[in-house]
């Protein structure tokens, strides 16, 4: 079941080998699964935003502050 919230902080992902990108302060559609957090979002100009990261390192955002859960 998918929850959202707001990336309210510093919140990257790393695709594959590459540098750290920045998730935009932006409101997220979040999908937990035991393992891993996915992070859907409109990146603008009929453009969707999609990651998925370890839990931990999502669990740890939420932690600090830097993702916010909001209401559905």
């Amino acid at each position: 079941m998918s929850q959202f919230a707001m990336i309210t902080g510093d919140v990257t992902y790393t695709p594959g080998d590459g540098a750290p990108i920045q998730i935009p302060r932006v409101r997220v559609e979040v999908a937990l699964e035991p393992d891993s957090a996915t992070l859907s979002w409109d990146a603008g100009d009929g453009v969707g935003g999609l990651t998925a990261i370890p839990r931990v390192q999502y669990d740890d955002y939420v932690r600090k502050g830097m993702i916010t859960l909001t209401p559905n």
